[in-house]
Order: C-alpha cells, then sequence, then structure tokens
C-alpha cells in the first residue's frame, strides 16, 4: 500500500473519531449538563405544583394573634401549552379582552419562559374562581389554579411595623439567587415581613401531578409517593401591645406624625405609631398593586413612610435631658450651678441672641423644669469651650461620643427595615469648607445646637430610646419587635437584641438630678398640664421649629417621658407635626393617655374628656389638605363621569382618555335624555368643576 493510501486511510479513521466525540459530547450535554430538554420532556409527562406553606403567624405580648393566613387562589399559565386554546371564552371567563389577555401572556414569557408557569392573574375573587373552577377542564393543558397563603389581620392596626408581601420581580431573584425563589411566588418586603422572612416563609412542597397525552391532569403521579410536604413558617412573638397599638392609632388620626414606646427593662417594643396609616388589609387580595401605587404615588399623607423610624427630626428642647448629663458627667456643672436669663442667651453677642420664655435665675432642676434655653446654653458653651480639651475639635468629638453612647447619631438596629441614622454634627462637618471651614468656626456657629435645633437630627425611635436610657440610669437595649421565635433563633436574629448597652460609666447621682427635673416638668413646669395622678412621670416637653423650602411652617410638637419614676415600664415619645404649639399642648396630653392606658389599663373617668378631645383635633398641615381635597375631587369628577357614561350621557365637557373611548363606542347608541339621578350627578360636577362647563351631548343646542 502506497504512503499515499495510508495517510487517507488514517484521515478517515480520524475524522470518524472526532464525529463519534463531538456526538458523545453533545449527549452528555444535553443529558447531563443542560436540565432545560429534560424538563420540557419531564414537563411533557407530569406537572410538579409547588405547595406553598402558611407563613408563621404573629402574636402580641398578650399571645393574641396579630398575623394570621388565609389561602388565595392564582391562575397559573404555561405559555407553550396555550396554542388552540378558547381564548375569547376564556377572555369572557376572566372579564378581560384579548389584548389584555395577550400582554399577560407576554409578561409570562418574558418572566419565567414559555416552558414554565407562570401567575396569569393573582388572588382571584370567589366569582372568577368558581366560574374558572368549573371550566378548568377547557384548559387544562396550560392553565392550573395554585393556592397561595395571603395575610389577614384580625386586628386593624400596626400596618407600618408588620409590612406586606407581595410577588418577586427579577432583582429580588438576583438579590436572593441562592434562596430558591422562583417567578411568580411572594416574600416579606417591608417591615417585620421582610425582616423575618427566613423563618416566616417555611419551607416549600411539590405535588407531582400526571397528565396525559393530551396534556390534561389526570391526578397524582403513583398515589403521591414522590410529593414532598411543605413545612409551615414559624411564628413570631412580638413584645408589641395591640390595644395600646389600636388606642395610640386612634388618638394620632387626622394628625401628622408618631408615637414611640418601649419597654425599658427590655427594650421591647410595645407600640410604634406612624400616622397616618391604613388598613394593613388593604394591601391584600387582587388590587393589592393598586393599593400600593396609590398609597405610594397618589397619597400625600406618605402613609407607607414609617414616620417612627424614618422620619427625622430636631428633637427641640427633650435634647436637654442629655446635655444636662454631659454637663454633669464632663465637670463643668453641678446641679447647683447657676445662669440668668433676661429674656435670650447673649453668649454670642447682643445681635445674635437666643430667646428664653422665662426671665429668672434658674439651676439644673429648675432649667429642666421650665426648659430654660439660657441654661443649656451657656452648659454647652462650656463643653465645647472646656479648656481639658486642646481645641474645639476635641472638646466637640468628646460631646460626639456621648451622643453616640446615647444612642444618637446612628442607626440603632430595630428590626423592621427604613431606619435611617439621623444626624450628629462632628468637627468633620463643620470643617467641610461648604460648610464654614477649618479654623472658620465656633461654638457661636451651632450654638441652637444646645436645644436641640439646627444641625442635630433625630428619629422618634432615638428619642424614645434616650428616655429609656434615662430611665435605666445608664443603659438599653436595643430596641425590637420579636421576643422569640417558635423554635428557637436558628438564624441568630435575635442574638444582639440580648446584650446590655453601658456605653458611657455615668454615675447614678447624675441621672437622679435629670429625674428630678423631667418629675418637676409634669408637677410644675411645662408639662403640668398632662400629670397623671397616680403615677410618677418623668417626661420633658419639646417644640420644634419646622421650616419647608426655607419657609417657617407651624412648631411640631414633641414630648418624652418614662414611667414610673421608681420602676420604670414605659419609655414613650410623640411628635405631633405642624401643631404649631408646645410640646405640652399635643404631644403631652397623647403621652399621658398612652402611660395611663398602659399601666392603668383604662383611662379615669375625669380624663375622657380628655381622650375624646384629642383623638377628635384634626391638625393635618393646610397643605395636605389641600392636596387630599384636590385629588379627592378627581376620584370624585371620575367616578360620577364613568356613571353618565354607563348611562349613555356623552358628556360635552372635558372627560379622561378611557371615558373618550367609551363615547365613541356609544356613538351608535341613542342618547337617553338625563334622569333624575343624571340630572343630580350634573350638578355635582358642576359644583366640583364649575370651569370645566359640564353639558349632555344629547342636549345641546342645534347650530343652525
Amino acid at each position: 500500500m502506497s504512503v499515499f493510501n495510508q495517510s487517507r486511510s488514517r484521515i478517515i479513521k480520524l475524522v470518524f473519531v472526532m464525529a463519534f466525540a463531538v456526538i458523545i459530547a453533545r449527549l452528555f450535554y444535553l443529558q447531563i449538563i443542560s436540565s432545560k430538554y429534560g424538563k420540557m420532556a419531564k414537563s411533557n409527562a407530569m406537572l410538579e405544583k409547588p405547595i406553598y406553606p402558611p407563613r408563621g403567624m404573629v402574636f402580641d405580648k398578650h399571645k393574641k394573634v396579630i398575623v394570621n393566613n388565609t389561602l388565595a387562589y392564582d391562575l397559573m399559565v404555561t405559555p407553550a401549552q396555550t396554542k388552540g386554546m378558547d381564548i375569547d371564552f376564556l377572555c369572557k371567563l376572566m372579564e378581560i379582552d384579548t389584548a389584555e389577555y395577550n400582554q399577560r401572556i407576554l409578561t409570562s414569557i418574558i418572566k419565567a419562559g414559555r416552558q414554565v408557569p407562570s401567575v396569569f392573574e393573582a388572588s382571584l375573587t370567589p366569582q372568577k374562581y368558581a366560574r374558572i373552577q368549573e371550566n378548568l377542564w377547557r384548559f387544562q393543558s396550560a392553565f392550573y389554579i395554585q393556592e397561595r397563603p395571603v395575610r389577614t389581620y384580625p386586628i386593624i392596626a400596626g400596618a407600618n411595623i408588620f409590612g406586606y408581601t407581595a410577588e418577586v420581580d427579577s432583582g429580588y431573584l438576583k438579590r436572593h439567587a441562592d434562596e430558591d425563589y422562583q417567578s411568580g411566588e411572594h416574600a416579606g418586603m417591608t417591615g417585620l415581613e421582610a425582616s423575618y422572612e427566613k423563618v416566616l416563609k417555611g419551607q416549600k412542597g411539590i405535588q407531582v401531578l400526571l397528565k396525559d397525552k393530551d396534556n390534561k391532569i389526570q391526578g397524582s403521579y403513583k398515589n403521591g409517593e414522590r410529593d414532598i410536604p411543605a413545612i409551615a413558617g414559624s411564628n413570631l412573638y412580638t413584645s408589641l401591645d395591640m390595644e395600646l397599638q389600636q388606642f395610640g392609632e386612634k388618638l394620632m388620626q387626622n394628625k401628622v406624625g408618631s408615637i414611640v414606646a418601649i419597654d425599658p427593662r427590655t427594650g421591647g417594643v410595645i407600640a410604634l405609631v406612624s400616622s397616618p396609616t391604613y388598613d394593613p388589609g388593604y394591601l391584600t387580595g387582587p388590587d393589592r398593586s393598586k393599593h400600593i401605587r396609590e398609597l405610594l404615588y397618589n397619597d400625600p399623607r406618605l402613609p407607607l413612610l414609617n414616620r417612627a423610624v424614618s422620619a427625622t427630626y430636631s428633637p427641640g428642647s427633650t435634647f436637654k435631658t442629655l446635655q444636662a448629663l454631659v454637663g454633669l458627667h464632663d465637670g463643668v456643672i453641678t446641679t447647683q450651678t447657676t445662669f440668668g436669663c433676661n429674656g435670650a442667651f447673649y453668649g454670642c453677642g447682643s445681635a445674635k441672641p437666643m430667646k428664653c420664655l422665662d426671665p429668672g435665675v434658674y439651676y439644673l432642676k429648675t432649667a429642666i423644669t421650665h426648659s430654660c434655653n439660657t441654661y443649656f446654653a451657656n452648659v454647652m458653651q462650656r463643653v465645647i469651650n472646656n479648656p481639658r480639651y486642646p481645641n474645639i475639635d476635641s472638646s466637640l468629638r468628646v460631646w460626639d461620643n456621648y451622643m453616640y453612647g446615647f444612642g444618637l447619631g446612628h442607626k440603632l438596629g430595630i428590626d423592621i427595615p427604613s431606619e435611617k441614622s439621623g444626624m450628629i454634627p462632628t468637627p468633620e462637618y463643620f470643617n467641610n469648607p461648604k460648610i464654614h471651614g477649618q479654623g472658620k468656626w465656633n461654638y457661636c456657629s451651632f450654638r441652637s445646637v444646645s436645644i436641640g435645633q439646627g444641625e442635630v437630627v433625630t428619629t422618634p425611635l432615638q428619642v424614645a430610646n434616650e428616655m429609656a436610657y434615662i430611665a435605666n440610669k445608664g443603659w438599653y437595649y436595643i430596641p425590637h419587635i420579636v421576643d422569640s421565635i417558635e423554635g428557637g433563633d436558628k438564624f441568630g436574629l435575635l442574638e444582639k437584641y440580648k446584650t446590655k448597652l453601658r456605653p458611657i460609666d455615668i454615675p447614678d447621682s447624675i441621672f437622679e438630678a435629670v429625674h428630678d427635673g423631667m418629675q418637676g416638668v409634669m408637677e410644675s413646669g411645662t408639662g403640668r398640664g398632662s400629670k397623671v395622678e397616680g403615677i410618677t412621670v418623668c417626661g420633658k416637653t419639646g417644640t420644634v421649629e419646622n421650616y419647608y423650602r426655607g419657609v417657617k411652617q407651624p412648631n411640631h410638637s414633641f414630648f418624652a417621658a418614662f414611667a414610673p419614676r421608681e420602676n420604670p415600664k414605659i419609655a414613650i415619645m410623640c411628635v405631633v407635626e405642624n401643631s404649631g404649639r408646645y410640646g405640652g399642648t399635643y404631644a403631652g396630653p397623647i403621652v399621658s393617655l398612652m402611660i395611663e392606658k398602659y399601666i392603668n389599663d383604662s383611662i379615669a373617668p375625669g380624663r375622657k374628656a380628655l381622650e375624646t378631645r384629642i383623638t377628635n383635633t384634626n391638625l393635618i398641615p393646610p397643605l395636605m389638605k389641600q392636596k387630599m381635597n384636590s385629588i379627592d375631587s378627581t376620584k370624585k369628577v371620575k367616578e360620577i363621569e364613568k356613571q353618565l357614561i354607563q348611562n349613555s350621557i356623552s358628556l360635552s365637557g372635558p372627560v379622561n382618555d378611557m371615558d373618550q373611548k367609551i363615547v365613541k363606542m356609544n356613538k351608535s347608541k341613542v342618547p337617553a335624555q338625563p334622569s333624575g339621578t343624571n340630572n343630580y350627578l350634573l350638578n355635582t360636577l358642576a359644583m366640583i368643576l364649575p370651569e370645566k362647563n359640564y353639558f349632555p351631548i344629547s342636549l345641546k343646542p342645534i347650530s343652525k
């Protein structure tokens, strides 16, 4: 055999070997590495239907169920199986048109692909569920009903605490890629639902169903031998007192602000009110997405904002209690140190006085009792100019460390999301050329901080924790809502709430001096109108100046307290935005009623009138009222326009695009003459928006 023939033979053999290797490699990839085709083949014979476990329930401190579950039913679709179906009949059952149907199918494909089931419509109404269930056999190759637990709320309160669950989006799936979430599933998005998602969600199960050659479900595969049961989520036991929570929300209705109440002995949050609020059940059911958009974008009151942890304010005169602690511990004053007030603090020159409402001579107790601005301006001036420290940067740093130890200027770490850190001004802040610049600032640059104004910013949670710290004489637990988890804390979520924090070693005698002044506030000082008979309350008023875009607005009303003095059971604060009055006018009575309710379990008959007055007082800011009235009018107009058009009354006045389409659709109909009801609706429109010149087309004069 020639050399040439030998070479050709080898080449042919080599080609066959290479081709065989390619085939083997491809088969290996398809059968072993790639699961796509395996899933497709598998899906032709059987359906793995998820079994979603009930989420863990939530209990209050009295073991009352405050978050529970019920079942919702989602209609699922596999887009690849929809060919040849009676789409018109399905659309009729679902009360949608074909355009909406096609859009939903496209969305399903984008979310999960053609071969994987995804949600066609979530939370079917009972009427739709009944219709679909009756006719499901017609569409079984592509559609099935998925049971899913949905939250229920036996007590209508605490919406901002609990948060809500929602369908996971692509961003959520990416962030939690290792946690076995699938498109169409739900997870906690805010509040406790988000913070404790790991323990609340439970463990998903699987039901394997057999399909026939027409892809219709025949029943369980091998009598369920391959089914995996779901495991329910763990229950949460909280420190919340839901009766007190409800009471607080009632007192704060038609007001903007917050109440935070903490058990100082444990750090457990007793009540956390953010107002305005909403019904927690409003964000469940088939209209959940619509309602979220409404609350998020169309409600000027911002009910989804948890003001207790996310809103920030200057703390006003409640801050003076901390200034007293610093002054005494830093040695720049004693309990008997006095400062005179002639109507203002002139320590920075007569051209820039800081007003004091009560002229006279004050020592520490009376300065706290009567909230003397001049006294605490002098205290902080001595702290900042203390000769013990080499420069103002050093002395401010010392003051910053005190504030940080008191729980200000940083997130405390409560177990619900969106907590803000507030702000305590640092040397770096003032040294910034955009603020003052190195060597260009002194105490007079920020003297308003001494009375809780200016650059110092806090959250309501921080102020309530400040009260717990003072009540405990120098220690606190990180505020938290969940006390324990059924089955144990497997993920270590509660560890940090078990550690007692004592950041600064301050003698009890210093705290006692501050307690004396705070008790004086309630007995003879700025908070005397909020005294609670039979309970020794230590409190502090605060009146916070409020500016919006540089324009002075009505003051915020602040009040912070703890009680009883000798054995504190509650540390609490309240802020009422834009009240226009002092801390003792609105916030003080609210705090006193909350303390009385919590400790005595009821409000004394002689204080019922106060409860009624506070409850019925509307302090919604004028600008917010104006926006709300405008939105309400718009909604009313749209409702009336829609009703008239449904009655075949075509309007000559401007209507929205949807109504214009309806008018065009009804052109072939004989216009109805306005009835008594329709005349009433037309007159209502004219009163709400007289400038729009509403007039039925059917009654317009015929032009000559």
